[in-house]
């Protein structure tokens, strides 16, 4: 059990460095940001209560929001994403494969759910997020324009990330 809080620990803190000092700053001509943090809310593994999960969702959340300062975009976006990822776990993984496949990664659930699953949740995370960050809906084809694109550059990240890290297993 400690190695598992040991790996999520150095997960956070290294994907909230990679998003602060990595990719803070890109912007493909203002319409493409990767949100690429919230792989480790994705990444938590399956028997996380859910108490926990919308906890470090908050923390998460709050950590970009104090770098970014943006008081509460990411914090709402993050517990937003921790919710749909309890709906979407509990519609598509069969409850008695919980002890066979621990995390959600690509490795063990396999290509094609796992870019379902990474492009659901995000596009549901940006969206939210950059309608919170605008709130206004005269500008929505704008908004959804951003939605799109960042989801497709961030979830595109995540898959390059998940094939070259993790190891191809037989899932049962």
């Amino acid at each position: 059990m400690s190695r598992v809080i040991l790996i999520n620990l150095i997960r956070f803190i290294l994907l909230v460095f990679i998003q602060v000092f990595l990719l803070k700053n890109i912007a493909l001509y203002n319409l493409s940001t990767p949100y690429f943090y919230i792989l480790f809310i994705l990444l938590l593994p399956f028997e996380i209560p859910n108490l926990l999960l919308f906890l470090f969702a908050f923390i998460l959340g709050l950590t970009i929001d104090a770098f970014y300062d943006t008081p509460g975009l990411h914090a709402a976006s993050c517990v937003l994403l921790a919710f749909v990822r309890i709906l979407f776990i509990s519609i598509t993984v069969q409850k008695e494969g919980f002890d066979n496949e621990p995390e959600p990664t690509v490795s063990i659930m396999g290509f094609r759910w796992f870019f379902t699953y990474a492009l659901v949740l995000t596009l549901f995370h940006h969206f939210f997020l950059f309608n919170l960050e605008v709130f206004r809906f005269s500008e929505i084809r704008y908004t959804l324009t951003r939605v799109i694109l960042s989801s497709i550059f961030t979830v595109f990240l995540m898959l390059i990330t998940g094939l070259l890290f993790y190891r191809s297993k037989e899932r049962k």
